[in-house]
């Protein structure tokens, strides 16, 4: 089989928004209208991550992911305002495939760790957001504080596996809707660090993007931009290449990923 390819949708007080590094917010549209033609387009798998829920001290919208999970025939990952088993629990519950862990993680990880042994680690998704610091050196970036820390990407993602991750999400704040392309080199280092499957995010403005992602390590592909914008002046429209392209881009660039 082919990697995955995956949208991954920012949900900004119930609106569809796409950043630029992590600050500029364009409003996309009704993500309730994006899941319904990704439905359409019959894509691998969809991330969604509530970007207002850690930031508003709220938990998970359940309302709004009860309405998205029950338009979605799509395998769904849900992030946003967890910090309990038990709204992992009500995540679940309400259809979700997968939940993503982020800020929470930077606090203590043994909600990853509970969560992996209650659900199993294959439900459980532990996001990381990469941005350089002055010195040029990729470090975990708090996008609640705003800040880097000093904590290396590959020491963190193995800290993550250890505690019973089933993929490690890796988000470039600096390519983030720069759409110039990945970073391979931290793609590469993630996963020569861990066994588990990498999921690569950030910068991707093409399919040969994707493709390269996955020849230097990654196990999918997600994207943000890529997949609600079209053209260099960024018109929106929500797309995504026929299974027929993507098999044809991944066998062509050589490559093959459960």
């Amino acid at each position: 089989m082919r990697a995955r390819v995956i949208p991954t949708l920012l949900i900004d007080d119930g609106g569809l928004v796409k950043t630029v590094q992590f600050k500029k917010k364009t409003y996309i549209g009704d993500p309730i209208n994006a899941v319904r033609l990704y439905n359409d387009m019959e894509v691998d798998e969809i991330m969604v991550m509530d970007i207002s829920a850690t930031r508003k001290k709220r938990g998970p919208d359940i309302p709004f992911i009860r309405e998205f999970a029950s338009e979605s025939f799509i395998p769904l990952c849900y992030g946003g305002g967890i910090s309990s088993v038990h709204e992992m629990d009500r995540v679940f519950n309400e259809g979700v495939e997968k939940v993503a862990l982020n800020h929470a993680l930077l606090q203590d990880r043994t909600l990853l760790r509970e969560g992996a042994t209650k659900f199993g680690s294959q439900s459980v998704v532990a996001c990381m957001d990469v941005k350089s610091d002055l010195l040029g050196r990729s470090m975990v970036y708090d996008y609640e504080k705003k800040r880097t820390l000093k904590l290396r990407p590959e020491v963190y993602a193995k800290e993550l596996e250890q505690e019973g991750a089933g993929e490690i999400f890796v988000y470039s704040v600096d390519r983030d809707g720069m759409m110039n392309g990945y970073d391979v080199v931290l793609i590469r280092r993630m996963a020569a660090t861990v066994g588990i499957p990498v999921i690569a995010c950030g910068g991707a403005s093409e399919v040969g993007d994707l493709v390269m992602a996955v020849q230097h390590g990654a196990a999918a592909a997600a994207a943000g931009s890529l997949f609600v914008y079209q053209g260099k002046k960024r018109g929106v429209l929500i797309n995504y290449p026929t299974q027929k392209e993507l098999g044809a881009a991944f066998r062509e660039g050589g490559t093959a990923h459960s």
